[in-house]
């Protein structure tokens, strides 16, 4: 893979059976014109070649501009496989541990109370630790959703309501969301790893002891100030220079350079208006923080939309750890640190999002397999998606790397939608 002029090699000499590998592009086009999506790009690679790249859409519905491989998706949670990695490149300089307590790098958090059902309050066990942010079992709480989930008191959720609202978490009659992401300065809210926003967090009562309650992407915001504090750089300029850079990825920042703009779709979102199920814009490009700025607020979990990036970019960091933490020269981890980072780091728990047969590694899941339904992928293949619609795999057994991106939130409300699920399976059944 070199940089993002990818060439495409015989599918044959990759060990797909060319005509069935042809089956995603009209799969794929049949979404776009079914106005199920806008756009979709999708690669696959075996063995650190490219088999299939091809892009399907517009990247504006408004305009009509064409998608493209060269497109910039906001990567929202697929930003989490790339804090992890930050987090072991700091690991491997024996600068932390996955089992240091957050509090070693923000203070904030150190001895924070547990709710009780009735109420009350008592001394967590330990300290939140970096392992329980990757795996997000960091026990927070944060929103409506979670908060009736996890069982507490409706009293909890109102004492603390500013709370939440400064951080964000919840709306208010005074306070109102912007694209999706609260936190802007100008909105008043502060950055999001912030010595204010752990401030803030340490305001507020665990839902359990850490460890032990799941509560998904809680702990990434607490593991960009520890990733600030711990490398002494803020995040933007050691992505860049630990992870973008050796890899040749140049396309990939938190945020949108003018002389890409051109590159940068809005984003849509799925919604049922008059009870049918329909495509509207979400974040025009003019108005994306993105691009206007203030470049101050990155989150390392997909908070404001994580990275931008675009699929060939995110191929090369995908590559690398199928390659064991190396690319073309560049080893960005040591081949047991990526085992490491893929082995099961979430035991036994029952992780809902996951379902059976899952586990969470460090900033990725890992299908194992076991009391679960088989499924078409090998076991041992991991991966994530984002919010947006940018997914990825990886199947280490079948030297496999599969992305499939686009810009919708919410689309499984347009029925039919599982273009990922057919992506994937379209992928597998043309293996020789």
């Amino acid at each position: 893979m070199k940089h993002s002029r990818i060439s495409v090699e015989d599918p044959k000499s990759l060990g797909f059976d060319p005509d069935r590998l042809e089956k995603i592009a009209p799969a794929m086009q049949a979404f776009v014109e079914d106005q199920r999506l806008p756009n979709i790009v999708t690669l696959v690679a075996r063995k650190g070649r490219v088999a299939h790249l091809h892009a399907y859409g517009v990247q504006s519905l408004e305009t009509g501009k064409e998608v493209s491989s060269g497109t910039l998706f906001r990567l929202y949670s697929n930003t989490k496989p790339l804090a992890a990695v930050a987090m072991l490149i700091l690991f491997e300089r024996g600068i932390l541990t996955p089992d240091d307590p957050v509090s070693r790098f923000v203070p904030e958090l150190s001895d924070l109370p547990v709710v009780k059902p009735d109420g009350t309050l008592e001394k967590s066990k330990r300290d939140i630790n970096i392992r329980d942010c990757l795996t997000n079992f960091t026990s927070l709480m944060v929103t409506d959703s979670q908060h009736s989930a996890l069982g507490l008191p409706w009293h909890y959720h109102e004492e603390y309501r500013k709370t939440l609202e400064t951080l964000g978490w919840i709306g208010s009659e005074t306070s109102k969301r912007v694209s999706n992401s609260p936190r802007h300065y100008q909105n008043g809210f502060p950055p999001i790893n912030s010595p204010e926003c752990m401030a803030a967090i340490a305001k507020i009562p665990l839902a359990d002891h850490p460890g032990r309650k799941y509560v998904y992407h809680a702990g990434f915001p607490i593991l960009g100030a520890v990733l600030e504090a711990a490398a002494g750089k803020d995040m933007g300029q050691f992505f860049k220079e630990e992870i973008f850079e050796p890899l040749g990825m140049i396309d990939s920042d938190f945020y949108v350079n003018q002389d890409k703009v051109n590159r940068f779709p809005p984003c849509y979102i799925a919604k049922k208006i008059d009870g049918k199920a329909q495509l509207v814009l979400q974040e025009s490009v003019e108005t994306s923080e993105k691009v206007t700025g203030p470049r101050v607020n990155f989150g390392i979990g997909g908070d404001m939309g994580g990275v931008v990036s675009t699929i060939t970019d995110y191929a090369r960091f995908g590559q690398m750890l199928l390659n064991g933490g190396e690319l073309e020269g560049a080893r960005i981890l040591g081949r047991k640190t990526v085992d490491l980072m893929l082995a099961n780091h979430s035991g036994d728990k029952i992780i809902s999002k996951l379902g059976a047969g899952s586990y969470f590694g460090l900033g990725v899941s890992v299908y194992h397999g076991e009391n679960a339904k088989p499924r078409i992928s090998s076991r041992g293949t991991y991966g994530w998606g984002g919010m947006a619609g940018t997914m990825y795999f990886a199947d280490p057994k079948e030297h496999l790397l599969g992305l499939c991106f686009t810009q919708v939130v919410d689309a499984q409300i347009i029925p039919k939608n599982n273009y990922y699920e057919t992506f994937q399976r379209l992928v597998y059944q043309a293996l020789e």
